[in-house]
């Protein structure tokens, strides 16, 4: 899938942006698209980039940062920043080691990496490529309930560390140049995770690597319940953008969530990510940890993410952008650039460590 081309050594990448302009002239069309793709006319994918340039930092000055400290937990948990990779699909697309080399670089930097149900290697693979790994696993709740049930042993057996519940997806969105394209994986690439699980079902029409309405529209919260009841992991909810719908998670009983927008692929029209974050941040009031994704494209992004309550963030394209660039040293390219600027956000606004980092930093744009 990707043009061959003896650039790599030649370009300094100096941003994301950097790293976008590669994927895009690198990358095949239908995988380009795929990989963009926003829901209907791509309004709230533009929106969560463009919230985050209406929100301006209030820099304090003369508070000796000579040394900082980016670490942070989540889940109990140290990592060595608060960006971790987001669960993105089809990783193989962008890059032949597909997951595996995301999960190396993860490793590398010692961050977290939410493993996709989507994901072009197998779970096995991933932990087999990076053992020492900090991982939890993104879910789906499919019509057989069994198969959800399988995959999230099969996770917990190999030493996953929460279970990711996405739950904006009753039904896919419409992405308009996926249908365009009639995109599909090609034959040499599979949903791994169920290798062999639909093969009685493969000549029947297919979206994004399975069989159509696998997915079960039907998922409520009481399927929350039926999730911590097949397992020990924390159920982190992804997909929240509403204060009542962050007070049932914490009714529920969840460890933590991820306000998201799915990247602006799902509804299109709903509010970009960080914007719905300060109302759920208020309204949990603690009682778990609130994260967010959507949008990330620079240090201060992630600064101001933090700023407004965030435990930590999760980028999801800038990771695919990465391993199309040079695979797994892509990826840590990636995210020490993110780790580097954010380091540079927080001594520049006066915060020498993470539990500096609040509100009291943030003023929005008047427009």
């Amino acid at each position: 899938m990707l043009k061959e081309g003896g650039r790599c050594a030649e370009m300094a990448l100096v941003c994301l942006t950097d790293f976008e302009e590669y994927a895009k002239a690198h990358l095949s069309k239908a995988t380009w698209d795929y990989y963009a793709a926003g829901a209907d006319e791509c309004c709230t994918r533009d929106d969560n980039l463009l919230a985050y340039k209406r929100i301006r930092l209030r820099p304090r000055i003369l508070r000796d940062v000579s040394v900082s400290d980016t670490r942070t937990t989540v889940q109990g948990t140290e990592i060595s920043f608060p960006v971790g990779i987001a669960p993105t699909a089809f990783h193989c697309l962008a890059w032949h080691e597909g997951e595996v080399a995301t999960a190396r670089a993860t490793e590398a930097l010692n961050t977290c990496y939410i493993t996709s149900t989507y994901s072009t290697c197998s779970v096995e693979e991933i932990v087999a490529a990076a053992p020492n790994g900090y991982r939890w696993f993104q879910l789906y709740v499919y019509r057989d309930r069994k198969l959800s049930e399988q995959i999230v042993h099969r996770v917990e057996a190999l030493g996953y560390k929460a279970l990711v519940l996405t739950v904006d997806v009753p039904y896919t969105g419409k992405r308009r140049n996926d249908i365009r394209n009639q995109f599909k994986l090609p034959p040499h690439l599979k949903v791994k995770n169920f290798d062999g699980v639909f093969q009685q079902e493969a000549a029947g029409p297919e979206e994004y690597g399975i069989p159509a309405n696998t997915l079960d529209p039907s998922i409520s919260w009481k399927d929350v319940y039926w999730l911590q009841s097949i397992t020990r992991l924390p159920v982190i909810i992804k997909g929240i953008l509403t204060k009542e719908d962050a007070e049932l998670a914490v009714e529920h009983g969840v460890q933590g969530i991820i306000v998201s927008n799915h990247g602006g692929r799902q509804l299109d029209g709903g509010p970009a990510s960080i914007d719905a974050l300060s109302e759920i941040v208020d309204t949990v009031q603690g009682r778990i940890e609130v994260y967010v994704d959507g949008g990330i494209r620079t240090g201060s992004d992630v600064l101001k993410s933090l700023a407004l309550g965030a435990k930590c963030v999760f980028i999801g394209r800038p990771a695919v952008w990465g391993l199309a660039y040079k695979g797994e040293e892509g990826v840590r390219e990636v995210l020490q650039i993110l780790n580097d600027e954010f380091r540079l956000s927080m001594a520049l606004s006066g915060c020498r460590n993470v539990a500096e980092i609040n509100r009291n930093l943030i003023q929005f744009a008047k427009l």
